[in-house]
């Protein structure tokens, strides 16, 4: 049972992983396919659900916003419950050129994952800054 988790909690924590390396490569389909089909993406003033809308969504940012960008985290927490999986990361996004994260883009987030076909995927996915506005 201890390995059995173990190898849960690692392939729950490579599941930012797979987010970060989807959005260095500025690849929308890659970084909807993490997600569950019905999976739902909340960012500050921002729903989406779907694998659909998700690719969309992000295919206009790396287009706009979120061009030459990077993110970066690092789990802060991590918990298995059975086919479910809950990741605290700290992180946020890098702009081109930044090599720390300003406390301006500093977030943290909560992944939900959980067993879809035998491979973990994010079903829920939430951030909010760290700092507060002034």
């Amino acid at each position: 049972m201890t390995t059995e988790v173990s190898t849960d909690k690692a392939a729950i924590a490579a599941v930012p992983q797979r987010v970060v390396e989807a959005w260095a490569k500025q690849d929308a389909a890659a970084f909807a396919g993490v997600f569950t089909a019905d999976g739902t993406l909340i960012l500050p003033g921002l729903f989406l659900k779907g694998q659909d809308d998700i690719r969309a969504y992000m295919s206009q940012a790396f287009e706009g916003p979120f061009k030459g960008t990077r993110v970066t985290g690092q789990p802060i927490d991590l918990r298995v419950h059975g086919d479910l999986g809950i990741v605290v990361t700290q992180g946020g996004v890098l702009a081109p050129g930044d090599a720390e994260v300003t406390p301006e883009r500093a977030i943290r987030a909560t992944w939900i994952v959980i067993k879809d076909d035998g491979q973990w995927r994010l079903a829920a996915y939430q951030n909010s800054p760290v700092n507060t506005p002034s």
